[in-house]
């Protein structure tokens, strides 16, 4: 039978995939599978184990040299081996930044159709149907793949990985050998990014701030607010262009596409191209002096106010919780 193959370098990742391949199968009429790749087998093996114990039957795992660093290249000659090996006609990719990249070289190897940022996966006439942002967010489009293979890069969060059991609990790792030609990039150095990183798809609560607030000086209201709920500082794309907090704080079209348990957006109009970020957070709350912007449509709870008085004000609140 064919299969659903699963894969993603981030473990959490392809989790989600396994569990959105699980309930996508029996309406296709395929078996789920998944595949992992790296040098180092320790860690292989311990992913393909949660894999194979969350409904993945069997789990693909490569450990050729040349896969040393996850090149691009070096991965898509890995999967579309595997590909073949395991008769899959549906791929499930993590659409993380190498994901994107995967999925558009995979396709053209394949020969395949593929569609990335998928924020929903159904089945409808026996065909499977992908949804995804267009029109700067404005609107979903749904789309089909019409090859024999089909690539789809999925949206981390989008999914939940579900609970440990199925077809492929227990079932035997298949290890899988294939000629890989070395990385046509040589890398030579590899240093830390300057700054504290941070991975806001991760995150279970986030405060974002917006161009409320007046100046850069100021962020330290935001901050205060985000130590005290336990969050991560977020932001617009905006205040990041005028180099008030790094890229990878910027929530949006352009950034991170989170799913916190708690959104607090702090000064943010809510323009489209900052919510497709935070579609999928479970409360959305409000604070901003437009009682007209958009962002309380979006909102669980709102409060209309200057900022400048409120966030003092919750953060001493809070403090006594």
């Amino acid at each position: 039978m064919a299969a659903i193959l699963v894969y993603s370098e981030q473990a959490d990742t392809a989790l989600e995939l396994v569990g959105a391949a699980r309930g996508l199968a029996p309406q296709l009429g395929l078996t789920v599978s998944a595949a992992v790749l790296g040098a180092e087998a320790a860690g292989t093996a311990a992913a393909a184990a949660a894999l194979a114990a969350h409904g993945a039957a069997p789990v693909y795992v490569c450990t050729e040299p040349a896969l040393e660093g996850l090149d691009t290249a070096v991965v898509t000659q890995a999967l579309a081996h595997i590909v073949e090996q395991a008769g899959a006609s549906v791929v499930l990719l993590g659409s993380t930044r190498r994901g994107r990249e995967l999925g558009g070289r995979l396709a053209q190897r394949l020969g395949a159709g593929c569609v990335t940022d998928a924020i929903s996966l159904t089945v409808e006439d026996g065909l499977l149907v992908a949804g995804r942002y267009n029109l700067g967010g404005a609107t979903v489009q749904r789309e089909t793949i019409a090859t024999p293979v089909q690539v789809v890069a999925v949206m981390p969060k989008i999914f939940e990985a579900g609970e440990p059991g199925g077809a492929g609990a227990g079932e035997a790792v298949v290890a899988v050998s294939a000629e890989l030609a070395a990385p046509a990039v040589k890398v030579v150095d590899r240093r830390p990014k300057e700054g504290q990183a941070v991975d806001l798809a991760a995150a279970a609560r986030i405060v974002g701030v917006g161009r409320g607030l007046a100046k850069r000086d100021d962020l330290p209201l935001t901050e205060a607010l985000a130590a005290a709920l336990g969050a991560e500082l977020a932001c617009t794309k905006s205040l990041a262009d005028f180099g008030w907090m790094a890229d990878d704080r910027i929530v949006g079209l352009s950034g991170a596409k989170t799913a916190p348990d708690m959104y607090l957006a702090v000064g943010i109009s809510g323009q489209v191209q900052h919510t497709v970020g935070i579609a999928q957070a479970r409360i959305i709350a409000v604070v901003n002096q437009d009682k007209d912007a958009p962002m309380f449509a979006l909102a669980d709870y709102g409060v209309v106010g200057d900022l400048y008085k409120l966030v003092p004000a919750l953060v001493e609140r809070l403090k006594t919780l």
